[in-house]
């Protein structure tokens, strides 16, 4: 314990360790600093693998009902481990990082209070897209069985 309280009494005259930023100079950001994760819609295949690698879930693809797909990203709740980038099959070209931009400092509260809302709003529409896709599956078996479309049992 002693010596516990001397390291803390000799820590209270030595300079900070910290970088008075922004009041001192720029920050220099490291050469393997992998940054905000940048999309390009141009060059996405929608297989989805981003989102599936993705630990704190911070990509989703939302699935309208005409079948396309919209990506969304939450800079404050990635954790900037590269596993979307790896599991990309077109990394490089429609997942990569920036180097050049720091995460935005966000000084509002519950900033992911939304995200969540809305991981729950795209995970009801794959649901309902796959609901349609198999009732249209089953309309068009019934078509060429010449059989009426609907519930089975009725």
């Amino acid at each position: 314990m002693f010596r516990s309280l001397a390291n803390a009494w000799s820590n209270m005259f030595k300079p900070p360790h910290t970088v008075k930023y922004p009041f001192v100079g720029d920050v220099q950001v490291p050469s393997d600093y992998r940054g905000l994760i940048l999309y390009d819609v141009e060059h996405c295949i929608f297989c989805d693998r981003c989102e599936k690698a993705c630990p704190p879930k911070a990509i989703v693809f939302y699935q309208h009902d005409d079948g396309h797909k919209e990506y969304r990203y939450n800079p404050w709740l990635c954790i900037y481990c590269g596993e979307c980038v790896r599991a990309c099959p077109k990394a490089d070209e429609a997942l990569t990082h920036s180097s050049e931009k720091p995460n935005p400092a966000s000084k509002a509260e519950n900033v992911n209070d939304e995200w969540f809302v809305w991981q729950t709003v795209a995970r009801e529409s794959r649901e309902r897209y796959a609901e349609k896709k198999k009732a249209e599956k089953a309309e068009k078996r019934a078509a060429r069985k010449g059989e009426p479309a609907g519930p089975k049992g009725d």
